[in-house]
């Protein structure tokens, strides 16, 4: 991709932007935000295709309308306009994103939930907040590793922000059985019809002391992506159900999802301990300090 070709996508995406903003602000104040779903959708789409990040889906997401608490985990900022190009839905990320530019407005347009990582308290705050997102239908979806890696390694999933879908079924009015739990896996297979290297990890992959803008620069020059999105089988979450119980059997999942993505679907091996880079994109609150585990 040339300079000169980068620079026209930007500026279609940005002329998006500026196109989509106006009409989906009107909605989340004024509407009944089924456009404002929509529109998200549109503008992440948009800019998969100009720059040539190619999507494919295995196993079944939740139905339309359905409440669902997502559990992925997190390898790029990537990740948000993959999974925000897939259907309408919305985000957990830390406070800081709110304030950074552009993106700060992008995430706010998209409902995004904020949560202070410094303040345990912020905890049942924001599972009030998601709670009562998924006991109105929403889709939400929590990094539950709480950080970035480089796709390689898969941290501890951690439960905290998982008590919200307890939340919801006890806000919900109508007595709703149970929140559906639903493990996603992300990965990114090849850049130009090859497989990625793992020297080549850290061009996709956006983690530990990365700068957002070379990571961009660099992103937009190398080639098509290719990603593969892996929705696993949905776990049941109920009033009497355990949440650390549950997050350990959504994080099985993902785990057993990459693995099968990268040697067959037959591949079931056992955990093997390793060490994964520090991330930044989002955090959970739980201050416990995992081990990380290979996948």
């Amino acid at each position: 991709m040339t300079r000169l070709g980068n620079g026209l996508r930007l500026a279609l995406q940005a002329l998006a932007f500026l196109i989509l903003a106006g009409p989906q602000w009107m909605s989340l104040r004024f509407g009944s935000g089924r456009l404002a779903g929509r529109l998200p959708v549109w503008f992440h789409r948009l800019f998969l295709r100009l720059f040539s990040v190619r999507v494919t889906q295995t196993g079944t997401p939740p139905p339309r309308g359905e409440p669902a608490l997502v559990l992925a985990n997190h390898v790029s900022w990537l990740d948000i306009v993959v999974l925000g190009s897939l259907r309408p839905l919305s985000f957990v990320a830390k406070s800081e994103i709110a304030g950074w530019p552009v993106i700060g407005s992008l995430a706010r347009l998209q409902r995004t939930v904020f949560i202070e990582r410094s303040k345990r308290a912020a905890t049942a705050s924001v599972n009030a907040t998601v709670g009562e997102r998924l006991a109105n239908g929403d889709l939400i979806v929590l990094f539950a590793e709480g950080t970035t890696g480089d796709g390689l390694y898969l941290l501890p999933f951690r439960s905290s922000l998982v008590g919200a879908a307890r939340t919801a079924l006890a806000a919900e009015a109508g007595g709703l059985a149970h929140i559906r739990l639903q493990p996603l896996a992300l990965s990114y297979l090849r850049r130009n019809g090859l497989p990625i290297t793992r020297a080549e990890r850290p061009e996709v992959a956006w983690y530990g002391d990365m700068e957002l803008a070379p990571h961009l620069a660099l992103f937009a020059t190398r080639g098509p992506i290719d990603v593969q999105v892996a929705w696993g089988a949905p776990i049941a979450f109920e009033a009497a159900t355990d949440r650390k119980r549950a997050t350990a059997q959504a994080e099985a999942t993902v785990r057993q999802a990459l693995r099968a993505t990268r040697g067959g679907p037959s591949t079931t091996l056992p955990a093997a301990p390793g060490r994964a880079p520090a991330g930044r994109m989002s955090e959970d609150v739980d201050v416990s300090a995992p081990d990380v585990a290979a996948v």
